[in-house]
């Protein structure tokens, strides 16, 4: 015990000197070393004397969490756990065996939906289809409903060089097989096509007609912005004449790959500002070089696209480079800055800035907000198409069955139509009609090499600055339904 109260000895005097180098204007506050002493004495007081004995890890975490519960929902304490699951989706790889996988509605029944091309699940046969009865010896059925995707992305991912034992049923067959997969690291794609390629590569043109490009990010991450310059690079050379960006059901991410990504596209003027309390404004702008340009655009949006989404599709519809179509989205005009804690075993995610469109409005929808207020970014007059549950979960269906990867590269006929992409279609196609009247479409031009090291010094910002999804990854994956592990 005479450990412990030096130790809160100890913090009491580190905290007494922090309020003494504190600035002057600190002192109009309530005085830090009354207030920390307060925690301290509730810390110990509980530690010593409660009917029964709580970790003190735990009472720390919960002080922790009941503190940032006061700020904005966007602010997080990120335990060890969930910070493994943030870098995963930051950095784009992980440990695992390489499929998609997702959970029946009906069955609850852990699904492939498809290998991932050239990973070890793709090797060991693993097809679309297969159910996954058992993960090292672990009935899958008894994971519990509603924790079936958690559970199964903590027990098939994993260090690379490790092995795991699922025993799968092939769809078709009577009998399940055991197959034992090596771990390997599992690169993750953001920018993805309308289908796979038999090679496995994405396709990024739509069948017929006229050569409209189609990328979907999914979010945005590290390596975003090269994917999406290179999948440009390749729509160009195969002749694209006008291009849909689909940013529908994009949860956000870095700041610097929205940034970037807008770059693309407009070669002058203001991408976005962000104001902070202790900061300057900062505006990052447009240059010139690798800007691709000579075709008409469209970007679909939702409700579910959010933070940086919203950055690029109000970037691009205030400098009417590109027509917003679907629904109005999420709201978040805020920056979160993830502060390591515990030398990177855990972090603080903390709103530090507010960010601001081209037109300098903020898009953040606050908690009091009203329908009628001015918030997210609204699709262009003329352009707007609702979904219904209905509807969303038509187009999850129709998606997962297009991101099959097929080694005939067939994909079997549908009947659905997606409502708001036709929409978009119809705007490009028009578009196309009255360029065709005055002279043919030209290819899409990248200006210059993108690789401009003056234009990426002028917007570069801290590796971890915004770095946060604007809502729970989880809640993103428990929506539709399907992991990468």
């Amino acid at each position: 015990m005479g450990h412990w109260r030096r130790g809160i000895c100890g913090l009491a005097c580190a905290m007494l000197i922090c309020t003494l180098v504190a600035p002057a204007g600190a002192a109009e506050e309530d005085d830090y070393y009354e207030l920390m002493k307060l925690f301290v004495d509730t810390f110990e007081q509980i530690d010593r004397n409660y009917v029964k004995e709580v970790p003190r890890r735990e009472l720390v975490e919960a002080a922790m969490r009941g503190m940032i519960a006061r700020l904005d929902p966007y602010s997080s304490y990120i335990d060890q756990e969930d910070l493994s699951q943030f870098n995963t989706v930051v950095e784009q790889e992980f440990g695992g065996v390489g499929i998609q996988v997702n959970v029946n509605d009906k069955t609850r029944e852990l699904m492939v939906m498809t290998p991932l091309p050239g990973t070890p699940a793709y090797e060991a046969g693993l097809r679309p289809g297969d159910k996954i009865l058992e993960i090292d010896g672990k009935a899958t059925a008894s994971f519990g409903e509603g924790r079936e995707m958690d559970t199964a992305i903590k027990m098939m991912r994993g260090k690379p060089g490790e092995k795991v034992t699922l025993s799968i049923l092939h769809a078709g067959a009577q009998k399940p097989e055991t197959v034992e997969i090596t771990r390997a690291i599992i690169k993750t794609p953001t920018a993805l096509g309308d289908r796979y390629r038999t090679d496995g590569t994405w396709e990024y043109l739509f069948e017929g007609g006229p050569k409209i490009g189609y990328i979907r990010l999914t979010h945005f991450s590290r390596n975003s912005a090269d994917e999406m310059e290179q999948s440009l690079i390749q729509l160009q050379k195969e002749g694209m004449q006008a291009l849909v960006l689909d940013l529908r059901y994009n949860p956000g991410g870095l700041l610097q790959a929205a940034t970037a990504i807008c770059d693309m596209f407009i070669d002058s003027g203001v991408i976005v500002s962000t104001k902070g309390r202790n900061t300057e404004e900062q505006v990052f702008k447009a240059k010139k070089p690798g800007t691709f340009s000579g075709f008409p655009m469209v970007v679909l949006v939702n409700r579910y696209s959010a933070s940086a989404s919203e950055i690029v599709s109000a970037c691009l519809q205030d400098h009417k480079r590109a027509v917003i179509v679907g629904e109005r989205t999420w709201g978040k005009g805020s920056v979160q800055n993830v502060i390591e804690l515990e030398g990177g075993a855990s972090a603080l995610k903390l709103t530090t800035a507010s960010y601001h469109r081209p037109s300098g409005k903020n898009i953040h929808r606050f908690p009091d907000y009203k329908e009628s207020d001015v918030w997210g970014v609204s699709p262009d007059d003329g352009y707007e198409v609702k979904w219904n549950l209905e509807d969303a979960e038509n187009y999850r269906d129709y998606r997962a069955e297009r991101d099959v990867l097929r080694p005939t590269g067939e994909i079997p006929k549908s009947e659905y139509v997606d409502s708001q992409m036709a929409k978009g279609l119809e705007y490009l196609h028009a578009e196309l009609g009255k360029s065709k009247d005055d002279s043919e479409k030209k290819p899409a031009d990248a200006k210059e090499d993108k690789k401009d090291e003056k234009k990426k010094e002028e917007q570069a910002v801290p590796d971890k600055d915004a770095a946060a999804i604007s809502w729970p990854i989880r809640t993103l994956l428990s929506y539709l339904r399907m992991a990468a592990v």
